[in-house]
């Protein structure tokens, strides 16, 4: 018991569709949680229709996307549209401590699968709900993908060039973080089952959860009564400046170079040579650099576009200054840092191909997190039905042929 990792023996069952829900499943899974997806061929998952595909083959056992955002979930394959899936569902509930979706609100109770008949066959159940704006209130039904949640939360409102309008994220990058948030009220919820013997249903509105990104313009808007809008890649209160990303030498290559302090400006004049430009009377003081900041990002734009990214980001952070290079896609697979933490990983897909994934985001120091490519569908219906239920061959095998485990 010793070397178990914190949740070993919580059994999880994950209803948890696209990226958001399996993401939370991923989380708990890399804290030694079983997490159990329920799909079905019925009604494939949208992501696993993404391209793009192993060794270019189109196939819902295929998508790499797939394989990477629903990582150390397992699969359990039945067609919920079917009253006996849904009550083989319940079977498995109440061998369960978790349950995750996030469907819409009512989603669960017109599939006989609401809190309360949940807590019948599992009275300490702790059902994870995670709908787009909450299971209440004048938006609870809204319908959104992780592009929509950008809009409602005010983060698009925020994103563009200065002086122009918004440019809304162009990929669901909420939708990982509201997993990862997701999980870790999981685990309160378990903790407190584990203080009291109560489950719980646990309302967690993704809108609200990547709401916290807008802290910076949120409070400005209550102090001050400023509506921020875009603003480039300056700092969001304006108390930094320079603060944006500089080209470098080569083609697209990039650095971020961000100072608040005057030890911090100190440092980047000492690293740039003490150039005559920087010690004009608009960029003596931060507040003066800040009002001037068009003028202070041309002039380090026309030094940085001389040097390489990483030579310069390292010359930068010996002088103290926060600056890190851009890295695109190619850089993050082989970057000797993330080799290190194995923030990527390749591993060999039971279908005999080899991608890579994601490494454990969650990393602790006595259990490492065992890390499993996302599943084929159904792959775990043999210990499902057969060894978590005791289900008889005969009575799996009818199931299988009346696609009911399909």
């Amino acid at each position: 018991m010793g070397n178990s990792r914190p949740l070993s023996g919580i059994r999880v069952i994950n209803l948890g569709w696209v990226w958001a829900g399996p993401v939370a499943g991923q989380t708990l899974s890399f804290l030694g949680a079983e997490v159990l997806k329920i799909e079905s061929r019925q009604r494939l998952d949208m992501l696993r229709t993404l391209p793009p595909f192993a060794e270019g083959i189109p196939g819902p056992d295929r998508s790499l996307s797939n394989h990477a955002c629903w990582a150390g979930n397992g699969s359990v394959s039945l067609n919920l549209k079917e009253k006996e899936a849904r009550d083989l569902t319940l079977e498995l509930i109440a061998h369960a401590d978790v349950v995750i979706e996030n469907f819409g609100p009512g989603v669960m109770e017109r599939l006989d699968l609401g809190y309360d008949r949940l807590c019948a066959v599992k009275p300490d159940i702790i059902l994870f709900s995670m709908p787009a704006a909450g299971l209440t209130g004048p938006l609870s039904h809204v319908r959104t993908y992780g592009l929509s949640l950008t809009s409602l939360t005010g983060l698009d409102s925020v994103v563009g060039y200065k002086g122009g309008g918004p440019i809304p994220f162009e990929n669901a990058f909420v939708d990982p973080l509201a997993g990862i948030f997701g999980a870790f009220a999981v685990v309160t919820a378990l903790h407190h089952r584990r203080n009291t013997g109560q489950g719980q249903h646990v309302d967690f509105s993704q809108q609200e959860a990547v709401m916290q990104m807008m802290g910076p313009a949120y409070m400005d808007y209550v102090l001050n009564g400023r509506v921020g809008g875009p603003k480039s890649n300056e700092h969001p209160l304006g108390i930094a400046a320079p603060h944006s990303v500089f080209p470098c030498r080569g083609e697209d290559r990039w650095i971020s170079i961000a100072v608040q302090t005057e030890v911090e400006w100190a440092g980047l004049v000492r690293a740039m040579g003490d150039p005559e430009w920087a010690r004009s009377e608009e960029f003596a003081t931060a507040r003066a650099r800040v009002a001037h900041i068009d003028a202070l990002h041309a002039q380090l734009a026309a030094w940085t576009a001389q040097q390489d990214d990483r030579e310069l980001a390292t010359l930068l952070q010996r002088h103290g200054v926060a600056a890190a290079p851009v890295l695109n896609v190619g850089d993050l697979l082989h970057d000797p840092h993330f080799a290190a933490r194995k923030t990527f990983l390749e591993v060999v897909h039971p279908l005999g191909f080899k991608e890579t994934i994601y490494g454990a985001y969650v990393k602790l120091s006595r259990t490492p997190s065992e890390v499993r490519t996302g599943p084929m569908i159904g792959q775990d219906n043999e210990r499902a039905f057969r060894g978590i239920l005791g289900m008889s061959e005969e009575r799996y095998r009818d199931l299988i042929a009346r696609k009911i485990i399909y």
